[in-house]
């Protein structure tokens, strides 16, 4: 009776606990849907530039995610599978976008495609100006956002049974059959979560893609320039707009994923 006495204070301390967090998560969204104008928001829902730059925001994100993925998910692969001289180092190069401030990736993301930079003059030439430019906001999004997808693959990997797939190479199966038939599918929903947690971030993100391209803008930026402009009221309809888009696709790919 006691343990049970023991089990049941610690377990209400807990739910106490939790609820105390969950409810510090979902006041400032209530608090901000509770407060929209309703004439503010139909006004934000018919213009044009919102509905343009969260359509931007998407797709740019979207297509940075897939571009990035040709890349991420042999690195995850080799850093799920092999041991290498260094593979601290490069994991640690990996986390480095999650842990600087969002400004100073900006920074660093400004000067590598800068006209003075090697990639910025190259595009130069070819008649593109990186700076200010969609390229640039996937640019931004892809470097701070990919290290989720990395990780979140990599695990996924490593939980994929080695024996499987030596097994399909004593079959004759070429490394790159392996990957794709066995290991990749296997690993699928740890993939698709890494991908899921790459769009959502990248698609959040407004430290970076503020300093290398303001213009066209991203929703984020959006929202931030009518808070400069126009102050809380004209800014807090988009932001709602903007959070209700995003929670549905998100729940829709976590659906995905499950199934």
């Amino acid at each position: 009776m006691r343990d049970q006495s023991y089990y049941n204070k610690t377990r209400i301390i807990f739910i106490f606990l939790g609820g105390v967090l969950l409810l510090f998560l979902i006041a400032p969204l209530v608090g901000m849907f509770l407060s929209v104008k309703a004439p503010l928001l139909f006004d934000a829902i018919k213009d044009q530039q919102v509905t343009s730059s969260i359509t931007r925001t998407l797709l740019i994100s979207f297509i940075a995610t897939m571009f990035c993925s040709l890349f991420a998910l042999p690195l995850a692969y080799i850093l799920a599978r092999k041991k290498f001289p260094l593979k601290g180092v490069v994991e640690a190069i990996i986390d480095i976008p999650i842990v600087i401030p969002h400004s100073a990736a900006g920074i660093a993301v400004l000067g590598f495609i800068s006209r003075d930079s090697v990639v910025g003059s190259v595009a130069s030439s070819l008649g593109f100006n990186l700076v200010g430019s969609t390229a640039a906001i996937g640019i931004a999004m892809a470097f701070v956002s990919i290290p989720f997808l990395i990780t979140s693959a990599r695990d996924g990997f490593a939980a994929v049974p080695q024996r499987l797939e030596r097994a399909a190479e004593t079959l004759g199966a070429s490394p790159f059959k392996v990957f794709t038939k066995i290991s990749l599918p296997l690993a699928k929903r740890s993939v698709v979560s890494g991908m899921v947690l790459m769009f959502a971030r990248g698609m959040s993100e407004f430290g970076a893609i503020v300093i290398v391209a303001y213009h066209p803008m991203t929703t984020p930026v959006l929202i931030f320039d009518r808070f400069n402009s126009f102050g809380l009221d004209y800014a807090r309809p988009i932001a709602a707009i903007f959070i209700v888009v995003t929670v549905v696709i998100f729940l829709i790919m976590r659906i995905y994923q499950k199934r």
